[in-house]
């Protein structure tokens, strides 16, 4: 059963930095690529950043290339979104899953699974 939990999140200004963490169980985290989702009030879920099962290959979408970093420790089953520079934009809830792995590379957009967190809200402040 896949299971997943984030945690991070919080108030954050303009400029800022946080690092969200995603803790999967249920499955064998080291072999599978997990990504990073958010969605904002009114808006779909859109991908943020994804890692392939060896850490290898990583991607990002264009809005958070150069300011957010994604890492995993296969020992502890988790995943690292490491985010800096942060902008009122990035306010939202973050969500991690499993997708699926094609070609030595993560594919956003393939979930290998329908199970999501409960997500960790990051709210932009003044």
């Amino acid at each position: 059963q896949w299971q997943f939990v984030e945690s991070g999140g919080g108030l954050v200004q303009p400029g800022g930095s946080l690092r969200l963490s995603c803790a999967g169980s249920g499955f064998i985290a080291d072999r599978y690529a997990i990504g990073w989702f958010r969605q904002a009030p009114g808006k779909e879920r859109e991908g943020v950043a994804c890692i392939v099962s060896s850490g290898q290959n990583t991607y990002y979408a264009n809005s958070v290339k150069d300011r957010f970093t994604i890492s995993r420790d296969n020992a502890k089953s988790t995943v690292y979104l490491q985010m800096h520079s942060l902008e009122p934009e990035d306010s939202s809830v973050y969500f991690c899953t499993a997708i699926r792995e094609l070609d030595g590379h993560c594919a956003m957009g393939a979930l290998r699974t329908n199970s999501w967190g409960q997500g960790t809200r990051i709210t932009g402040t003044s």
